[in-house]
């Protein structure tokens, strides 16, 4: 099986104080880190045991250090209750009201790779930067936790897999419930019966005959360095590592693009380049994508030679990139805020239309993984906060 029960760890302490946001998020905000620190204090907290990336260039290897000592710490405290062979269904109301369902087991490493062109059944739906993975190794190879920030997503139309466990909720043990920090909306989880976990596992074996059962939503690079941690120790415990599952229909999944900027270019010439190189690509069906700098807005047609637009221009930015090191690209969510980057001197914009949830199974199973930054699934507010835990250590 690709997904099992897990032995699932729940701090005993002030939960609002213990969870905190995914360690990938608000990589250039101190403020909001600083802001986290002070509700925290000195309290029992997932922030004492995790990484955020603002800080990986920060006294990294005394961090780590830290961290690992801390987490011995609390084990030895008895901070956790430990709930053997278990699965945990959840209910995350949102920043925007709507409600997010999902269930927390553990995933088979086996049956996942962060290759592009993987075929094993849990697959990573962006490619992955290599150079993000060994940080997080040296983060989680010493630790005697993980905390999972991981989303996965099924393809799971009739929704069979949660409404089952949503409709059945009051029957199981509801082990918290509580108000997220930071505009983080409220978390409920339910530990699951026997009965369930059945039914789960049953309608798990019928996703994972499809071939692709489970494509990875959020934190990639951080199930990579599982991935890694695992093959270089074969640990049983490393083999397996603690995510959340999540239906990629369920209306509160809403996708959105990521857009382009393109710094310290000329933007005339840039589009003069791109329409060259476009021309020596010959398709039947085409793309729109909208160029905007300064005031003006330009709309191109290039070749529909992969699954989505976006694939398509970020090959040709690739290349041009390569060769122009004097230029530089950012990635940004909402078409005004791209407008408004752009409206700068020597920048330009790209606007174009973003993949439907509907799209990103049979797009993943054609193409690979997607490019980096392909879409996102909504506000920073509404990611993975850090609660659960599970030992990734043999004693």
């Amino acid at each position: 099986m690709i997904f099992k029960g897990a032995d699932i760890l729940i701090p005993e302490c002030d939960l609002q104080k213990w969870a905190t946001i995914a360690c990938d998020q608000h990589t250039s905000e101190k403020e909001y880190w600083d802001r986290v620190e002070r509700i925290v204090g000195s309290s029992p907290s997932a922030l004492h045991i995790t990484l955020p990336e603002i800080y990986l260039n920060d006294r990294t290897e005394q961090r780590i250090a830290e961290i690992n000592k801390t987490m011995d710490d609390y084990l030895k405290q008895g901070l956790f209750s430990e709930y053997k062979n278990s699965m945990v269904y959840t209910e995350r109301l949102l920043s925007n009201g709507k409600l997010r369902r999902g269930l927390l087991g553990c995933i088979d490493l086996e049956a996942y790779d962060y290759a592009p062109l993987s075929s094993l059944p849990i697959r990573a739906t962006e490619a992955t930067v290599a150079e993000r993975i060994p940080p997080r190794v040296k983060i989680r190879e010493n630790a005697p936790l993980e905390l999972p920030h991981t989303m996965l997503l099924a393809d799971d139309p009739q929704d069979r897999l949660l409404s089952a466990l949503e409709a059945r909720k009051h029957e199981f043990r509801r082990l918290y419930s509580f108000d997220l920090m930071e505009e983080g909306g409220h978390i409920e989880g339910y530990l699951i019966d026997a009965a369930a976990q059945t039914a789960v596992l049953s309608v798990m074996s019928e996703f994972e005959r499809k071939g692709f059962a489970l494509a990875v939503g959020d934190g990639n690079h951080s199930l990579a360095a599982a991935k890694e941690c695992y093959r270089s120790t074969r640990d049983p415990l490393s083999r397996f590592a603690l995510s959340e599952i999540v239906n990629i229909h369920d209306d509160s999944l809403e996708f959105e693009p990521i857009y382009r900027v393109i710094k310290g270019c000329d933007p005339e010439l840039l589009i003069s380049d791109m329409q060259r190189y476009f021309e020596k690509r010959e398709c039947t069906r085409s793309y729109k994508i909208d160029c905007v700098f300064g005031s003006a807005c330009r709309s191109l047609s290039i070749p529909a030679v992969a699954s989505l637009p976006v694939t398509v221009l970020q090959d040709f930015l690739d290349r041009y990139l390569a060769c122009h090191d004097d230029l530089s690209i950012d990635y940004i969510h909402g078409k005004e805020e791209t407008a408004r980057i752009a409206s700068s001197e020597f920048h330009i914009g790209f606007l174009f239309d973003g993949m439907s949830k509907d799209e990103l199974f049979p797009a993943v199973s054609t193409d690979g993984a997607l490019v980096r930054k392909t879409f996102s699934m909504g506000r920073s507010c509404d990611k993975r906060y850090y609660l659960e835990a599970r030992r990734i250590k043999s004693v």
